[in-house]
């Protein structure tokens, strides 16, 4: 805040004794100056709560804002994150999306392909067993298998049962 500003929320009595080279003129610079460092993180706060801008210890804390904490959970607090940044970051930003679509083939097919870096997701519901899922991982997925059956675990309908296959790379 100035201390122009400042001075104007004083007191009529107040303002008419601000002269430069007063106390209170003086004072009031530093004020100004004590505000300076909080104005400048005010003018910047949007930045926190964007997923693409906000620094990297704060993306798993927006995954909890948008319910997609299950994909970084960990026993330990000081575990790796199971992703890269960049792709948790795509997590939140399509948190909105996600949620819309939760217990959908749709829904679950990009979760894992935004987890993941992937496509080729496929989800089968064979005919012949009723509440049940067949997730297709492709190959190129395969290293993520834990994080990618938590999502699984996570995204599919309650009531429904699920198969995670790996496909075979393709010569």
């Amino acid at each position: 805040m100035r201390r122009s500003a400042i001075e104007r929320l004083l007191p009529a009595a107040y303002q008419r004794a601000c002269v430069p080279g007063s106390v209170l003129w003086a004072l009031l610079d530093v004020m100004e100056h004590l505000h300076a460092p909080d104005e400048a993180i005010l003018a910047e706060v949007d930045a926190l709560f964007d997923p693409y801008r906000a620094p990297e210890h704060l993306v798993v804390r927006l995954t909890r804002w948008v319910a997609m904490d299950h994909v970084v959970a960990s026993p330990r607090p000081d575990a790796p994150l199971p992703l890269p940044v960049g792709r948790l970051r795509d997590l939140v930003a399509n948190g909105a999306l996600l949620a819309r679509w939760r217990g959908t083939p749709y829904g679950l097919r990009r979760a894992l392909e935004l987890a993941s870096g992937s496509t080729g997701f496929v989800i089968d519901e064979p005919t012949e067993r009723p509440f049940h899922i067949v997730v297709r991982v492709p190959a190129s997925a395969a290293g993520q298998l834990a994080v990618l059956t938590r999502i699984v675990e996570a995204e599919k309908p309650a009531s429904t049962t699920v198969d995670i296959v790996v496909e075979e790379e393709s010569s």
